[in-house]
């Protein structure tokens, strides 16, 4: 272990080796990363833990400078583990680069079906008992960390001290299109206020959309920019700064060149910081499987669910809009079959993906029985008209809950526990606790 400090912190990193199967713990193992933090005039008092679970998937735990967003209250009086779930961060990694060394597309959507909530519970709780000595942990999730909570509260409640979710109750039974459709709603009144906000971005949209269907443009990485590709912009809309982050964005898009109006360099290396999945592959390799149940629970395969579902909503489709003359739509976080061809750092993954997306077998990942007995303290904030998870399904699973107290709130976005400072965690503490 190397310990380090940050101002008024203790970092220690840890590693831990974990099956790659739970069901076969004697097989192949891989690598969990964790950064524990304690507060540096606590780092030898024996504290309780709080693990944090980043949304995602395919995201490492965030990286903090001191005790920035809910890291300050946190170490108030936990000792917090940061973990990288499992392929993300400084965990055994999975991507473009690594997933060839386990063979072919199959043998990669084998490895990557060990990739979901319910490996990433069982890891946490091998990692809880090797740190705390067997007592329970407090579980703040974070959006798909969120998700993950919840299967830990089906499969291993005992291990659980208290569990806050942040923007991410999901629903108990709906399937990857039941979870779409009620999404491309969501997103259109999100792009629709962006409008009413900005209204010379109706325009600046539309003239960045046309220029692309005439010539796409190439990003720095290599990737190509479509306007397809140009409506993925709107997953800015899903933060509590992304509407200003988008307007400025659009403003800087031409410039005056000899052959023309061109989009700026700055404007593509601006985009291409948004939209490149260089550093997160498993958010859009594993994104619809999240949702997976299994034929079990009435799920068929996601079959890219996403795409599929937008066809039902002809207002997103890009090229009908340019026909027109009706503001260009953007889109959310959906995952589409053309990013595995627009973007080098998934092209190399697109056979691998496709078969995930074909994928049946998928274990059931929430017990409502053991959920509706639920004697853990749980309390979540529900983002009123949340751009990534709809919050009708967030409050039914609420109600499925034994306990669960909620805080539905419209003054944050999506990344309400890292905008607010400290104030959702503190909120989520006093509900789980009883305080208010």
């Amino acid at each position: 272990m190397t310990s380090y400090r940050q101002p008024g912190l203790v970092l220690t990193d840890r590693r831990f080796t974990v099956p790659l199967d739970h069901a076969a713990p004697e097989g192949e193992r891989i690598e969990v990363y964790g950064r524990e933090v304690v507060a540096s005039d606590k780092a030898g008092a024996d504290l309780p833990w709080l693990v944090y679970l980043e949304g995602g998937p395919g995201f490492g735990a965030r990286r903090f400078i001191g005790r920035q967003a809910w890291l300050g209250r946190a170490v108030q009086e936990y000792r917090v583990l940061l973990l990288d779930q499992r392929g993300t961060g400084h965990s055994t990694p999975a991507n473009r680069q690594t997933l060839p060394l386990r063979g072919t597309p199959r043998q990669q959507a084998d490895y990557l079906a060990h990739f979901r909530a319910d490996s990433i519970v069982k890891d946490c709780e091998l990692i809880r008992k090797r740190l705390t000595g067997g007592a329970p942990w407090t579980v703040l999730g974070q959006s798909f960390g969120g998700f993950c909570a919840t299967h830990y509260l089906s499969t291993a409640p005992e291990g659980l001290r208290a569990v806050l979710i942040t923007g991410g109750l999901p629903s108990l039974h709906a399937t990857a299109d039941e979870v779409y459709r009620a999404a491309y709603p969501r997103i259109r009144r999100k792009v629709e206020a962006h409008y009413a906000r900005y209204p010379q971005d109706v325009e600046r949209a539309r003239r960045i959309a046309a220029h692309l269907a005439e010539r796409p443009a190439t990003l720095p990485s290599g990737a190509l920019l479509t306007p397809q590709a140009f409506q993925s912009l709107g997953i800015l809309l899903g933060g509590g700064e992304g509407t200003h982050q988008l307007h400025l964005l659009l403003e800087e898009a031409f410039v005056l060149t000899p052959a023309g109006p061109a989009l700026s360099d700055a404007f593509l290396e601006n985009v291409q910081a948004v939209l490149s999945y260089a550093g997160h592959p498993l958010y859009a390799v594993l994104h619809e499987a999240i949702y997976a149940q299994g034929q079990a629970q009435g799920h068929g395969p996601t079959a890219w669910a996403a795409e599929r579902v937008r066809a039902e909503f002809p207002r997103f489709d890009a090229d009908k809009t340019l026909a027109g003359d009706e503001p260009l739509l953007f889109t959310g976080e959906t995952v589409h079959p053309w990013h595995f061809e627009t973007d080098p750092a998934l092209r190399p993954l697109r056979e691998t993906a496709q078969l995930l997306a074909e994928r049946t077998d998928w274990a059931p990942l929430y017990d409502a029985g053991r959920l509706a007995a639920n004697a853990v303290p749980v309390a979540a904030a529900v983002y009123h008209d949340d751009m990534y998870v709809d919050t009708a399904h967030s409050l039914e699973t609420a109600r499925a809950i034994r306990g669960l107290r909620t805080w539905v709130t419209d003054e944050f976005e999506h990344d309400g526990v890292r905008a607010s400072g400290p104030r959702v965690l503190d909120r989520l503490l006093a509900l789980a606790r009883g305080e208010i």
